[in-house]
């Protein structure tokens, strides 16, 4: 497999991804509900503004509008049939958005949960899963994704699927699961099991750690738990929510500013993560924050945990210290892909 993503790494330190979907498509006019990615083919042109908006702040990887991007998905919007179309759009659309830019720039297939629940808990297959996620992907290769981006994921089963539909497809892949419940995913994988899951993954991940979640502070915990599992070649990715989510006027807003976004990327960036972004919540102004932060800074030691809280907030129970256990005893189980509380990047 081509692998622009590894070549970029062996040049670069560190590399900037993107941050949230939502909050610039809401902002353009997407309502609570509908579906961003029918935007890659209705809208084209506020989609290329959205990865421009990124690029032009600064970031080296922006991830396509394709998080929602299955059949499982898109049959909610009556637009399973299209599933080749709107992902080939919308890496399509990435693509011209990183030529227009003339800046070097990797495009990230967004591959989000299927939102259905995997045997025994529901009637998803690993093989099901499988074919949803190749029939996402290729559309995303078609329009010329480097990399399949994996992210949000709670469960093992799922990630598996996915990994198995990006291979099929001809993708490298990166992968993130969602470190929100206690310092473990929903389906209550912690960061270490991360680390043995990606280790015994065939192809083996370009990189994999955490994003969305609960705030900065809380994935920094789950990173500080994950690089002291980690293999010393291992690529480690943060990409946090810009603090909490609040209600403010009847409009959701998070809390986090530029200068705590800032914070955290220093302190990722000290805590050996080589690819820092930011997730639901975070805008163009936090992305261009971030990367002043990280032109600026000399990378550190690991920072203390104690640190973390005083930089960027309290961190919650158990999520201080985790545990992988065998990896044999890692949760099978798929989960909803926080369908309940997160449409996808696209309400971030």
């Amino acid at each position: 497999m081509s692998d622009r993503l590894t070549e970029l790494l062996q040049t670069r330190p560190w590399l900037l991804a993107d941050g949230a979907t939502g909050t610039n498509f809401f902002a353009m006019g997407l309502q609570h509900g509908d579906a961003p990615e029918l935007w890659n083919l209705e809208r084209p042109d506020d989609v290329v503004k959205h990865y421009r908006s990124f690029i032009d702040a600064g970031s080296d990887i922006v991830l396509t509008n394709s998080f929602g991007g299955t059949a499982n998905r898109l049959k909610l919007h009556k637009a399973d049939d299209r599933v080749f179309e709107i992902n080939e759009a919308a890496a399509a659309l990435a693509r011209r958005a990183v030529e227009e830019s003339g800046r070097d720039v990797i495009v990230a297939g967004s591959i989000g949960p299927t939102g259905d629940l995997f045997v025994p808990l529901g009637p998803l297959t690993i093989e099901d899963g499988a074919r949803a996620f190749e029939a996402q992907a290729k559309g995303l290769a078609a329009g010329g994704a480097d990399v399949a981006w994996i992210e949000t994921m709670s469960s093992i089963d799922e990630v598996k699927a996915a990994v198995m539909g990006a291979t099929a497809a001809g993708l490298p892949y990166v992968v993130t699961l969602s470190f929100d419940t206690n310092g473990r995913t929903m389906m209550g994988v912690t960061p270490a099991q991360l680390a043995q899951l990606a280790h015994a993954l065939d192809p083996r991940p370009v990189a994999f750690g955490g994003n969305c979640g609960t705030g900065a502070s809380e994935l920094m915990a789950a990173i500080l738990n994950l690089e002291s599992a980690k293999a010393p070649e291992d690529v480690l990715v943060a990409k946090s929510n810009c603090g909490i989510p609040q209600f403010v006027n009847g409009e959701i807003e998070y809390s986090g500013t530029p200068e705590l976004m800032a914070d955290y990327a220093r302190l990722a960036l000290d805590a050996g993560v080589r690819i820092i972004g930011g997730c639901c919540g975070t805008t163009p102004e936090h992305v261009r924050a971030m990367r002043d932060a990280l032109e600026h800074h000399e990378k550190g030691s690991a920072p203390e945990m104690a640190t973390v809280v005083a930089k960027l907030g309290e961190i919650s129970k158990g999520a201080e210290q985790q545990q992988a256990g065998p990896l044999g005893a890692l949760p099978e189980a798929g989960g909803e892909g926080r369908r309940g509380r997160r449409r996808g990047r696209a309400t971030s």
